[in-house]
């Protein structure tokens, strides 16, 4: 195991309907370099997760995102998943707390769907972003540059596609993760 993230407290923010590999694969690799994660959603108990169109597991909520605090974390994953992402658009809490995680300068890890929040909490203007095709267009009217790239990171924002490009996803979380805060992203 690695220590790159010994003492950082990752948040991942999810609900019903996220692709159980985009939040499990990326948990695992922040926990093997030392964090501690604690899975926030926008309903207390368990959630539901996905692997395409089929029920996954259901895996159990350490809080709600309405009462946590962003100073409590270092870095923030965003799963993908349609329902998940689009869920979490509609709660103001979620959108919230994902509009101050980026004012923090704090590194977040966003794949798949997962944009749609962070679209929602108006902070992908003027970042280099990728996503699953079919919300590329969001991203763009939001103001980010788009690209069709494995992994991209602009400014402590890493973001990924899809579930095959889990490996370096994985693998530039735990590096930006490890960096932290970001002095600016303007």
């Amino acid at each position: 195991m690695s220590s790159a993230l010994r003492n950082k407290t990752v948040a991942i923010l999810a609900t019903d309907g996220f692709e159980q590999v985009e939040l499990t694969e990326p948990k695992q690799a922040v926990e093997q370099a030392g964090a501690t994660t604690r899975l926030l959603s926008i309903k207390d108990g368990e959630i539901q997760g996905m692997h395409h169109d089929r029920k996954g597991d259901r895996l159990k909520v350490d809080g709600l995102v309405a009462d946590a605090n962003v100073d409590d974390f270092d870095a923030l994953i965003l799963p993908g998943g349609v329902a998940n992402p689009d869920a979490l658009r509609m709660d103001e809490a979620a959108v919230a707390f994902v509009r101050d995680f980026y004012r923090s300068g704090k590194p977040i890890g966003v794949i798949c769907h997962g944009p749609w929040i962070m679209i929602e909490a108006d902070v992908v203007r003027g970042r280099r972003m990728t996503s699953w095709p079919s919300v590329r267009t969001d991203l763009r009217n939001a103001g980010a540059e788009v690209v069709d790239e494995e992994v991209v990171t602009d400014k402590g924002i890493v973001s990924s596609r899809k579930p095959d490009d889990l490996p370096a996803f994985c693998r530039k979380i735990v590096e930006e993760f490890a960096e932290g805060r970001h002095a600016s992203r303007t």
